[in-house]
C-alpha cells in the first residue's frame, strides 16, 4: 500500500500508510462510542480526581471531536514511540531510513539491526520507555487542567492510559515486537545471534497463534491482523538472519561465478543450450570483445519456439541492466540489494576483471556452508 510523506524529524522521513488513513475514522468512531466514553470517563475521573460528566461528553458532535482528537493523538504517540527507537539507534551510529505509521502502529526502518546484544536491548527498550514517559506526561497534565475542560481532560486521560497499555503490550515477547527483540537480545548474550533469533521467532509464532485464537473467539479483526503480522515478520526475520549467518565472512567475490563461465554475445541459442548441458550451469556471463556485457539464464529461452531458437543469438536474450558490486562487498549485503532490485544477477568488478554473481551462486554458497559448516571463505 502507498505511503505519504508528512514530515521529517532528525533527517528521518515520517510516512503515513494509506491503511492508517482508512482506519483513522473507524478508530475515531470506536473511541467516540458511548460505551467507550462511559468506561474511560470513570477511569480518567479516578486518575485526575475530577468528575467527568458522561452526558456532557456524549452530547451532540462531542463524541466525534473526542474520537478524532484521541485517534490523532494516539498515532502521534506511536510516532514518538518510533522516534525513541530511532534516537537510540542513531546514538550507535545506525542510520534510520524512515518511520512509517500504519494500521497496527509504527515501524522504524533501520539500515541494519546491531548484532551486539546490548545495543539491540537498548534500542528495543527505547520505544516503550518513550511511551511510558508520554503516558506519565499526560497523567501529570491532568492536574494542570480545570474541571470545566471536560473534553480535554478525557482525551489527555485516555492517552495517558493508552500509552501505558501500549508500552506494556509491546513488551510481550512476541517477536518482532519490542518484547521479542528484548528477548532475542538477552538470549544472544550466551548464544549465537542466529540461534537467539530462531528461539525468539518460535516464541513469536506461538504468540501469533494465541492472538489468532483470541481474535477468532472475540471476533477481533485487529487481533487477527496482528497475528498475521507477527507470524509473517517472525518467519521472515528468522530466515533473513539464517541467510546472514550462512554468508557471514564471505564477500561477493567469494560467491561469484568463475571467470570461464562465459559465452559470446553472438553465439546462437543452440550453442547456449549445448554449453548449459556440457557445463551443468543454468546461467552464463555474456561477453563481447572480452568484456562482460550481460547475463543469460535458462529462463530466457525456455519458452522460445524452434524458429526463434534458430534465429536468435545470446545477445537477443541476455539481461544487461543489472546491479554492479565491488568484489569486496559483503555477500549478504549484495544478496539483499539483488532482492531489492529484483535482479537475476549482478556484475562484480574485481582486479581480475568483471564477473557475474547470480542467485544460483548465492544458493550454492549457502548450501556449501550448510553442508560443510566452514566459517572460512571457499
Amino acid at each position: 500500500m502507498r505511503n505519504f510523506h508528512i514530515t521529517t524529524v532528525w533527517g528521518i522521513p515520517i510516512r503515513v500508510n494509506v491503511s492508517l488513513l482508512i482506519f483513522l475514522p473507524v478508530l475515531a468512531w470506536i473511541i467516540g462510542s458511548g460505551a467507550q466514553i462511559e468506561t474511560y470517563a470513570g477511569i480518567v475521573s479516578a486518575l485526575s480526581g475530577e468528575t467527568l460528566d458522561s452526558t456532557v461528553l456524549t452530547a451532540g458532535q462531542t463524541p466525534w471531536l473526542i474520537g478524532t482528537t484521541a485517534a490523532v493523538g494516539l498515532f502521534a504517540s506511536v510516532a514518538l514511540h518510533e522516534l525513541g527507537h530511532a534516537w537510540a539507534a542513531m546514538r550507535y551510529g545506525l542510520r534510520v531510513e524512515s518511520i512509517t505509521l500504519w494500521i497496527l502502529g509504527g515501524l522504524a526502518n533501520l539500515e541494519a539491526m546491531p548484532k551486539e546484544w546490548n545495543r539491540e536491548l537498548v534500542i528495543a527498550l527505547a520505544g516503550p520507555a518513550v511511551s511510558i514517559l508520554t503516558g506519565l506526561a499526560c497523567y501529570a497534565a491532568l492536574f494542570a487542567l480545570p474541571a470545566s475542560a471536560q473534553v480535554t481532560l478525557f482525551v489527555i486521560g485516555w492517552l495517558a492510559v493508552t500509552n501505558i497499555f501500549l508500552a506494556v503490550f509491546n513488551m510481550l515477547p512476541a517477536f518482532p515486537m519490542d518484547g521479542g527483540r528484548v528477548l532475542r537480545a538477552l538470549l544472544a548474550r550466551t548464544r549465537p545471534y542466529a540461534t537467539a533469533t530462531r528461539i525468539a521467532a518460535r516464541i513469536g509464532t506461538g504468540f501469533a497463534v494465541l492472538f489468532a485464537v483470541v481474535g477468532a473467539i472475540s471476533v477481533s479483526p485487529m487481533l487477527l491482523l496482528l497475528a498475521l503480522f507477527v507470524y509473517g515478520a517472525a518467519s521472515s526475520e528468522s530466515r533473513t538472519v539464517a541467510l546472514a549467518a550462512l554468508l557471514e565472512g564471505l564477500t561477493v567475490d567469494d560467491v561469484a561465478s568463475p571467470l570461464d563461465a562465459t559465452i559470446e554475445a553472438d553465439a546462437s541459442v543452440e550453442d547456449l543450450v549445448d554449453r548449459m548441458f556440457a557445463d551443468r550451469r543454468t546461467e552464463f556471463a555474456v561477453t563481447r570483445g572480452g568484456d562482460v556485457v550481460g547475463v543469460v539464464t535458462v529462463g530466457d529461452f525456455r519458452e522460445l519456439s524452434t524458429a526463434e531458437r534458430e534465429a536468435d543469438t545470446v545477445a537477443d536474450l541476455m539481461e544487461a541492466d543489472l546491479p554492479r558490486f565491488p568484489a569486496e562487498k559483503a555477500a549478504f549485503d549484495a544478496l539483499v540489494e539483488l532482492d531489492t532490485a529484483r535482479a537475476i544477477a549482478a556484475f562484480v568488478d574485481g582486479p581480475e576483471g568483471t564477473r557475474v554473481v547470480s542467485r544460483e551462486d548465492f544458493a550454492s554458497a549457502m548450501e556449501m556452508r550448510r553442508v560443510v559448516g566452514s566459517p572460512e571463505p571457499f
